[in-house]
């Protein structure tokens, strides 16, 4: 199955940047979720492994972990790492979609 989120090439390097660096085994994968309610959660994204619940992705060589339960709330968003001059990290957006 297609992955239902998208990794820019900026997060796919600072992920396998990040797994390599930290010796990171390859029983985890790059969790994204909700964390809170649906409509007034947030984006969750972390480093764990898979459970029950959870559908895997291979994106890229990138294991990407979805709980089964958030996977309608994630499907269309997009994962960024951004470096600036207030810091860096990661950014979640969900996509942009088209009324006709």
């Amino acid at each position: 199955m297609e992955s239902p989120i998208q990794l820019t090439e900026d997060a796919k390097l600072e992920i396998r940047s990040t797994l390599e660096a930290n010796k990171i085994p390859d029983t985890y994968g790059l969790r994204v979720g909700l964390k809170g309610g649906a409509c007034s959660g947030t984006f969750l994204l972390g480093f764990d492994t898979v459970t029950d619940f959870d559908q895997t992705y291979l994106v890229e060589g990138i294991k990407v972990i979805i709980d089964k339960r958030h996977l309608m709330y994630v499907i269309g968003v997009s994962v960024d790492y951004e470096e600036g001059a207030n810091g860096s990290g990661y950014t979640v957006s969900a996509a942009e979609k088209k009324l006709e």
